[in-house]
């Protein structure tokens, strides 16, 4: 099964900019796509990395593409011969038994939602499908394999549905998290702060409060 992992470098995670400057999501996104590749190549397989900018991951394969996502992913889907995944760069808490019940689950058309109505990982076994990443693309999808009659599954987990786009999500990958974006998070001095309401998160001068 081909494995493709989208990847947007040119300025990613805007909405992290009240915490993080350009710099420091750029790293931050690196670390999250870093734990995407390990995960997808513990169960295994070879990810393709298709960027929109030059990147080099090591032992990964990397394909410069800038046209839009749904554009370059639509391209090879039509393209492809087997069963192909698609898997987004920003799942800090995936792991290797959720990516496998995605990659096993048997259907023309496997999709796992991402919290807010996303698809943050699909699998595609019929070239007729096609992805569109814009609005509420999980409800988009779920039509459109019905509309093309493909058999449809969708996989319910918290580890593929929990992606970061926003301040909030940074408290989930430090109570939830163990990969490359949570000890970046952590080198950084960002801490889990509790209050009378929901937790949040603080940052610390890492050279004076060591992580504990």
């Amino acid at each position: 099964m081909r494995v493709i992992v989208p990847y947007d470098g040119r300025d990613p995670k805007t909405r992290l900019s009240t915490l993080l400057d350009r710099s420091e999501r750029n790293e931050f996104s690196r670390s999250m796509l870093r734990d995407v590749v390990s995960v997808i190549q513990s169960t295994g397989r070879d990810p393709l990395v298709l960027s929109s900018t030059p990147l080099e991951i090591e032992d990964c394969s990397v394909c410069v593409d800038d046209r839009s996502l749904s554009r370059a992913v639509n391209e090879r889907l039509q393209a492809s011969s087997t069963a192909t995944a698609v898997v987004m760069a920003d799942l800090p808490l995936i792991t290797d038994t959720a990516l496998e019940r995605l990659l096993t689950r048997e259907a023309d058309v496997v999709l796992a939602r991402g919290i807010g109505g996303g698809t943050n990982a699909l699998v595609s076994r019929t070239a007729d499908f096609a992805v569109d990443y814009h609005g509420n693309s999980y409800l988009d999808h779920r039509s459109t394999a019905r509309e093309i009659g493909a058999a449809l599954a969708e996989i319910d987990s918290y580890r593929l549905a929990m992606d970061v786009d926003v301040p909030d999500d940074l408290v989930e990958v430090l109570l939830h998290g163990e990969g490359h974006a949570t000890q970046w998070l952590r080198d950084q001095g960002f801490r889990l702060a509790s209050g009378p309401g929901r937790t949040t998160v603080r940052r610390t001068d890492v050279t004076q409060e060591p992580f504990q």
